[in-house]
């Protein structure tokens, strides 16, 4: 046998020096042989990123530290590693693809002098053979118009062109070992699937070890070869793709497994006659960029949009990035002016009110982002952020705190938590807190714009399974944009999919995702990730979704 590219023995990782504080990886071993893939999988705050920032020698100075255990890079020792030798290694013997592009580009910088930097740094090529070279590399990993791109800044690229500049990036000096933590998370489907065709084609070019760091269970039986299992920085699971999908030996893997959302739509509720709360109707936002010299240009991000929402139900807006998804979603809330159309809210037409004759209503509809690390104010308590709303609507500070407290325990939080700060909370806490904050006015419609796709599985289902009971609770309206075919089939009464900015087929949950009628529909269920298994019953699914019947 050949030695592996990466051998991992009995690592831990800790808080600080001290050798006997707390253990973030604790006695963690694995192998990764040329050409395979190892997905490492568990939640939040398992070990896995730390386990990934160790190998390349980015732990956090004086907050981390791997405290004893040995990391060989093709037979090196990457711990013992002078920075200067770290730095060398980078790039040219392992590379890293990070989750977010947008933070780990330089905004201000064009994406390809990015790539370029790389080349100047690590090779002796001259200006000309660097550019030759990136564009090649760009074309690869399937950029169109490299040479725009190659001019262009992070901010003019889609959430996919940007991850691929970061896997261009990472493998343009071919590196042995290639990490990917988390890559895909923030991507919708299609532009996920297209992300791991690309690394699984570029692993067969070039030969590259993948170390592939996910939550989502649907990725890892995409791209596997074996699948490592961690939780609480102990390593509980590991063994071939098949292995374990179909026979999950831990406990804790079968809680993992089962906590993947089916694409199978639940069981429909009974068709409800309650009264409409929301509707839209010729919906329409169009962008215009100024222009120095000539004709302004317009962008057209949402057209002749139609909903109705009724009270106590679900209706889900699922499509991929730059559909109009969020914009339709921010329209309604009026956190943008519609170009067009009308909203009704609870039979008042908002579309054209005032800022200021738009107060009043606000209350009635109320927003959840997807981001919960942002949407909170870091500086103030939970209890003053969920009570802020309220005693902007005239309720005593005193009253508020109170009904803060009742909203914390409605969502599953002690009420005692009402003095902390956001940062003292998990993601799942903090997705939470901010919906809690967002029930403290009482509204009759609840949006929540990708509010679970930042969030592990088993956390991503216990707040699933949190709106259901308050929306059973409450009977409040939920308008549920997402990405995720999987969620949506869990949670939605309704579906509307839209494409470029247009509705282009709505109906029943169960109709949509079981029966769709347009190819489009059709495109993104094939194209959810994992879709051949029913994770919950280890086994691959037994009969497919139904084909489109295209033109009906």
């Amino acid at each position: 046998m050949t030695a592996p590219i990466l051998d991992i023995e009995n690592l831990v990782v800790g808080l600080g020096r001290n050798p006997g504080g707390e253990r973030v990886i604790d006695g963690l071993s694995l192998q990764l042989a040329q050409g395979e893939t190892l997905c490492l999988v568990g939640e939040s705050g398992s070990g896995k990123s730390v386990t990934s920032l160790t190998t390349m020698g980015l732990l956090p100075k004086g907050a981390l530290v791997a405290n004893s255990g040995r990391i060989r890079l093709v037979g090196e020792d990457v711990l013992g590693a002078s920075d200067r030798r770290l730095r060398q290694l980078r790039a040219t013997t392992m590379a890293m693809i990070f989750q977010e592009p947008m933070t780990a580009l330089n905004p201000v910088v064009p994406v390809g002098r990015q790539i370029d930097e790389v080349l100047r740094v690590h090779t002796d090529l001259d200006a000309r053979a660097r550019k030759k070279r990136i564009l090649a590399m760009m074309e690869q990993v399937r950029l169109p118009d490299v040479e725009r791109i190659f001019r262009a800044f992070p901010h003019r690229l889609s959430g996919g062109q940007r991850q691929r500049i970061m896997i261009a990036m990472a493998l343009v000096l071919e590196p042995k070992l290639l990490i990917a933590d988390e890559p895909t998370t923030a991507l919708d489907v299609t532009t996920q699937k297209q992300i791991l065709t690309l690394i699984r084609d570029l692993q067969k070019d070039h030969g590259t070890a993948v170390l592939f760091i996910t939550h989502d269970m649907g990725v890892v039986a995409e791209i596997a070869d074996r699948v490592a299992v961690m939780r609480h920085g102990r390593l509980v699971e590991t063994g071939t793709l098949d292995q374990v999908l179909r026979a999950p030996a831990m406990e804790y893997t079968r809680k993992l497994l089962s906590a993947v959302p089916s694409l199978v739509p639940r069981p429909p509720r009974p068709e409800s006659f309650a009264p409409v709360v929301l509707e839209a109707s010729e919906l329409g936002k169009v962008y215009r960029e100024r222009a120095m010299f000539g004709r302004a240009r317009e962008v057209v991000a949402a057209q002749d949009v139609w909903l109705t929402l009724r009270k106590g139900r679900t209706l889900g807006i699922v499509g991929e990035s730059g559909s109009g998804k969020s914009t339709v979603a921010r329209c309604i809330v009026r956190l943008i002016d519609p170009t067009s159309g009308g909203v009704r809210l609870v039979g008042r037409e908002i579309s054209n009110l005032s800022r200021r004759l738009l107060q009043p209503h606000r209350q009635k509809i109320q927003i959840v982002f997807q981001d919960p690390y942002r949407s909170l104010n870091p500086r103030i308590s939970i209890g003053e952020s969920i009570a802020e709303g309220s005693i902007n609507y005239g309720m005593s500070h005193k009253d508020a705190l109170a009904k803060a407290r009742e909203l914390l325990q409605l969502v599953d939080l002690p009420a005692d938590a009402i003095s902390r700060f956001p940062h003292q909370f998990s993601g799942g806490q903090r997705q939470r807190i901010a919906i809690a904050r967002a029930l403290a006015l009482d509204p009759d419609v609840l949006v929540a714009d990708e509010a679970v796709s930042a969030l592990d599985v088993s956390v991503q289902a216990q707040v699933l399974e949190l709106l259901a009971d308050i929306q059973t609770r409450l009977g409040i309206a939920l308008l549920f944009i997402t990405h995720d075919l999987r969620v949506a089939a869990q949670i939605c009464d309704d579906v509307a999919v839209m494409q470029q900015g247009r509705i282009v087929e709505q109906g029943p949950a169960g109709e949509i995702l079981t029966h769709p009628r347009q190819a489009y529909t059709r495109q993104l269920l094939d194209a959810a990730p994992g879709r051949g298994w029913d994770f919950a019953n280890f086994r691959p699914v037994e009969a497919p979704i139904a084909d489109a019947r295209v033109g009906l």
